[in-house]
C-alpha cells in the first residue's frame, strides 16, 4: 500500500503575488496587483501571498502555542470539545469531507470572532457568534492565537476589495457589511500518517471550501495537493514566508463562477507530524451573497441570492458529526 499520489510541479506554477500594495495608498499599484489576483483567482483558484500583513512574530507565537495544545492528552483537550458554535477541539473521527471514504487523520482547534459574555450577539440565533472555548488551563492560547486571527481577518478583507477592483466594480462591493463577521480560525494537527493507510486516507479528504476565502500558513512538512485544470493532483510546496490563500465556494458562487474554487486535500507522507493554522474568511452572516452583484451586458446570474451564514451552515450539517 502507499500514499495517494501527487505530481511535484515547479514552485512558480502557482503564482506568488505580492500583496504589499494593497495597502500603498497608490492607486496604480494597487490596482496592478488586483489584477494580478483576479487572475489567480479565475485560472487557478490558489495562491502564494507574500507581505500579506501577518507579522513572522505573530505566525510564529501560533505556531508554538498550537504545538503546545496538540501534544496535551486527549482527555485534557476534550475538556474543550467543539461546541454547537462550531468553537473548540475536534478529534480524529470528528470531520469527513463529504464523499470521502475515511474521516480525516487530524485534530482541530476552532474559534471565531472573540466577543464579551454579555455581547447581544453571543445569546442571539446566530450560531456562529457563540462563546469561543479557550482552555482555562492553558491561558495563554488565546493571546497566542488570535493575533494571527485579527492579521487574517485584516488580509482577507483587503483581499476582498483587491477582488473587487480586479473586476471593475465599487472597491467596497463585497465589504459593505464586516461588522461581526463570522470567520473562524483554526489550528490543525496531522499526526505521522503510514503508508498502510493506504491511498484513500488523507489528513483532510478531496474537497473545496465552504466560505468566501481561505488563508492557510503551514508549516514546512508539506502535503497540500491541489487538482490542477488537467485534473491532476499536483504539490502546493510550502514556501517560507507566503500564507496560501485559496477561493471557497461561496465566493465562487458570489463571482458567478467567475473565480474557481478549487479542489484540495492533506497527505501527509514524510512520516513527520504536521501543523497548519488557518483563517477561514467570511463578512457577516446576513451578508447577502447576489451574484447579479458582478454581471454586466446582460450575463446571465447563475445562482440565486443567498445569506452568507445560512450557506456555510448548510455545508458544515454534511462534514462534522457532532452536527448530525
Amino acid at each position: 500500500m502507499s500514499y495517494a499520489q501527487a505530481k511535484k510541479i515547479a514552485v512558480e506554477t502557482i503564482p506568488v503575488i505580492d500583496a504589499g500594495p494593497l495597502r500603498s495608498g497608490i492607486l496604480a499599484d494597487t490596482k496592478q496587483v488586483a489584477m494580478e489576483i483576479r487572475q489567480a483567482a479565475q485560472e487557478v483558484g490558489f495562491f502564494y501571498l507574500c507581505n500579506h500583513g501577518i507579522s513572522p512574530e505573530v505566525i510564529m507565537q501560533a505556531y508554538n502555542a498550537s504545538k503546545s495544545f496538540f501534544t496535551k492528552p486527549m482527555e485534557w483537550k476534550n475538556t474543550v470539545k467543539i461546541n454547537s458554535s462550531h468553537h473548540g477541539f475536534l478529534s480524529i473521527g470528528e470531520a469527513r469531507m463529504e464523499k470521502a471514504k475515511k474521516v480525516d487523520l487530524k485534530e482541530s482547534f476552532i474559534w471565531g470572532l472573540e466577543l464579551p459574555d454579555n455581547h447581544p450577539s453571543v445569546n442571539s440565533k446566530n450560531p456562529f457568534l457563540g462563546r469561543n472555548q479557550w482552555p482555562a488551563e492553558m491561558p495563554e492560547l488565546k493571546n497566542r492565537v488570535y493575533p494571527f486571527f485579527e492579521a487574517g481577518l485584516q488580509c482577507g478583507q483587503d483581499l476582498m476589495r483587491a477582488f473587487a477592483i480586479g473586476m471593475g466594480i465599487p472597491e467596497e462591493s463585497f465589504t459593505k457589511k464586516i461588522n461581526e463577521p463570522i470567520a473562524r480560525g483554526s489550528i490543525i494537527y496531522y499526526p505521522p500518517q503510514s503508508p498502510d493507510m493506504g491511498e484513500t486516507q488523507f489528513g483532510v479528504a478531496p474537497h473545496t471550501d465552504y466560505g468566501c476565502l481561505t488563508l492557510l500558513w503551514q508549516d514546512q512538512v508539506g502535503g497540500l495537493d491541489i487538482l490542477n485544470n488537467d485534473g491532476e493532483w499536483v504539490t502546493a510546496h510550502p514556501i517560507e514566508g507566503t500564507i496560501v490563500v485559496n477561493v471557497g465556494d461561496l465566493l465562487m458562487r458570489w463571482t458567478n463562477n467567475a473565480f474557481k474554487s478549487t479542489q484540495h486535500r492533506v497527505v501527509n507522507r514524510k512520516g513527520m507530524e504536521r501543523y497548519s493554522m488557518v483563517v477561514a474568511w467570511d463578512p457577516d452572516y446576513d451578508t447577502v451573497v447576489d451574484p447579479s452583484l458582478v454581471c454586466q451586458n446582460g450575463e446571465k446570474v447563475l445562482y440565486p441570492p443567498v445569506r452568507c451564514g445560512d450557506y456555510v451552515l448548510s455545508r458544515f450539517d454534511y462534514s462534522f458529526s457532532y452536527r448530525q
